[in-house]
């Protein structure tokens, strides 16, 4: 009975039009009236504790660095490096996205941010040399989802502190599965584009390679600053967020001088909006999540699923399943907050590794984000874009099922997770 009231009055509040934060508290509240325990100052205690988290400031943070990096310059010197690299390949403008997304993703950690500058820059650059924009843009939307997996990953910061589980060790853990869904990526984008026959430029030459790296010289340098500083122990991972945001503000303001005073303003009131959306998200949940724990839901999903902790494989499939549905129907964030102190005792219980378990939850609620009909980065990718939302619909799903397939292998081989995180550890 109360997991019945827990999902009915959460899709009860959505099916309203109620916004995903108001309806966590809704359910929140309801589960309160249901346990014979409503109390509003519980309630605003729990929303205020639910953003009191000292990990949580690395959000803000790195969305601040990820709006510098797109205003400032940086974004667009690292889509021209990749352009210079690879774009005399066949079918090379999609190969220079995904090259391009794998770098932004480093700096960023915002899927969002990511597809929201490569369709800009390069959307209208593969349509206007012949490739089909519904397949442009489904590349370009499927290479976007690769920041929540590697580092910064926004994502991996609210899993961590939902799921009490290290930062540093899901962003470390993530970097090869990063690279294997570009890698995916890339065999995918070959297969479709090989019997294309769009001219491709002429190979640049090498003084021109090198230019264009010393042009996007000082953006490549954090992405290892904020590996390195990790691995060293040199900061955490909410000061890797401050080092990223003051590096970033140093280069576009300094460096590259394409960040002026004047537009500083706008930079941060877009950086905070974006960072009030989630952080209230995070705060709602805490309701939710506080109650989820108090009526013992966790113990009964246990019992449900009890047939399958014997078999860890088999379970995460079940979940990777479940993660899949909820993800057409909800936005990652929201999916992390509600899913995860449901699903960690579960994981638990089986001798999941929790760091493991991190990485294949949040490539699921990455793809989760091209996933029709709620797909925020398909939505963004369409919007900046200008192409009809059925066009790209059609254009990622050849994407979308390979990732879904790499990522289904990484269940039934956890080596290809485990092994890779242990070497970075």
């Amino acid at each position: 009975m109360t997991i019945l009231v827990f999902v009915g009055s959460l899709l009860g509040a959505m099916a309203l039009g109620i916004p995903i934060s108001f309806a966590l508290l809704v359910c929140g509240a309801a589960l309160m009236w249901h346990l014979n325990m409503f109390d509003a100052q519980i309630l605003a205690q729990n929303v205020i504790n639910g953003a009191d988290s000292y990990p949580l400031l690395a959000v803000p943070f790195f969305l601040l660095a990820g709006e510098v990096m797109n205003v400032g310059g940086l974004s667009r010197r690292i889509v021209n490096f990749a352009l210079v690299l690879v774009g005399h390949i066949k079918g090379g403008l999609g190969y220079v996205a995904i090259v391009a997304a794998v770098l932004l993703a480093a700096l960023s950690g915002s899927a969002i941010a990511d597809a929201a500058a490569l369709s800009t820059m390069l959307l209208p650059m593969m349509i206007a040399a012949g490739h089909s924009p519904g397949r442009s843009a489904g590349l370009i939307a499927s290479a976007g989802i690769i920041a929540p997996v590697v580092p910064p990953s926004i994502g991996f910061v609210v899993f961590g502190v939902a799921a009490n589980v290290s930062i540093s060790k899901l962003f470390f853990a993530g970097i090869f599965p990063g690279l294997m869904l570009a890698a995916t990526l890339w065999v995918t984008w070959w297969w479709l584009a090989r019997t294309e026959s769009i001219p491709t430029p002429a190979r640049k030459p090498i003084g021109e390679v090198f230019a264009a790296l010393r042009g996007a010289g000082w953006a490549l340098v954090l992405p290892f600053i904020i590996i390195v500083g990790l691995k060293m122990g040199v900061f955490t991972p909410t000061e890797a967020g401050v080092v990223a945001a003051v590096y970033a503000l140093f280069v576009s303001t300094v460096v590259y001088r394409e960040l002026p005073v004047s537009k500083l303003y706008s930079v941060l009131v877009a950086a905070a909006r974006t960072s009030a959306v989630v952080m209230f998200l995070v705060a709602a949940a805490a309701v939710s999540a506080w109650l989820i724990t108090v009526a013992n839901i966790p113990g009964e999903v246990v019992k449900l699923l009890n047939p399958l902790l014997d078999s860890p494989k088999l379970l995460m499939i079940a979940i990777m399943i479940l993660v899949m549905i909820v993800g057409t129907a909800l936005d990652m964030t929201p999916t992390i907050l509600i899913l995860t102190p449901v699903l960690m005792p579960l994981v638990l219980a089986a001798k999941i590794d929790p760091v493991y378990f991190g990485v294949l939850f949040m490539i699921n609620n990455a793809i989760g984000l091209i996933t029709p009909p709620v797909g925020v980065v398909l939505n963004t990718v369409a919007g900046v874009g200008r192409i009809h939302m059925d066009v790209v619909t059609k254009g990622v799903i050849p994407f979308m099922i390979a990732e879904f397939i790499i990522m289904f292998a990484m269940v039934l081989f956890p080596q290809l997770v485990l092994v890779p995180a242990h070497w970075f550890y």
